[in-house]
């Protein structure tokens, strides 16, 4: 079994962030979110935001940006549409079966790009569509927590990331790592 983060990793880019500037271009009002959304991505990328502070930033952030949009849910399947390009080409040459991906993204977003790759088994943030708040959030050592709870002691054959700092609790659990960047892989356990 291998384990992959999805955004800067399987994805190039983040995908998160490429979803808020689709949806700017369809409700041009959310550009107000905008230094609030990259003030807690640049944050979390850095490593220098814990569980609890993404939750007590990220979380009211995203509910009140759904809020505001109504009929958002129905463009996810656009918005893939329009980046699944952007998944790196050694995924599709690396890709088994049993892969997991474990991602901070969400699952409205994950459940579409996952079965158009064939992705059986990922674990993300849960989003509850019904009430537009974030029900889990996947990141750092809860990225091992939620592999733990559904897999249990499943031996890891390797982990991709593009972040060892963010991912190291699941590269512990691994025999080897691998670091992405860009279609580059170089191997760091």
């Amino acid at each position: 079994m291998n384990v992959y983060d999805f955004d800067d990793t399987i994805y190039d880019g983040e995908s998160v962030l490429d979803l808020f500037f689709f949806f700017i271009k369809r409700y041009p009002f959310l550009l107000r979110y905008l230094p609030r959304v990259l003030r807690v991505l640049v944050r979390y990328k850095a490593g220098k935001m814990s569980r609890e502070e993404a939750l007590r930033e990220y979380v009211p952030l995203l509910k009140e940006c759904a809020d505001s949009m109504p009929g958002w849910i129905y463009l996810m399947e656009k918005f893939w549409d329009e980046h699944e390009k952007n998944i790196r080409p050694f995924y599709a040459e690396l890709r088994r079966p049993d892969d997991v991906i474990v991602t901070a993204g969400p699952n409205v977003s994950m459940d579409i790009i996952a079965r158009r790759l064939g992705v059986k088994n990922y674990i993300c943030s849960e989003f509850d569509t019904g009430t537009n708040e974030v029900t889990k959030l996947c990141l750092r050592e809860a990225k091992r927590e939620a592999f733990l709870e559904r897999f249990g002691d499943r031996e890891i054959n390797a982990v991709y990331t593009d972040s060892p700092k963010n991912d190291r609790w699941l590269i512990d659990m691994a025999k080897q790592a691998y670091l992405v960047r860009g279609n580059r892989i170089k191997r760091i356990k």
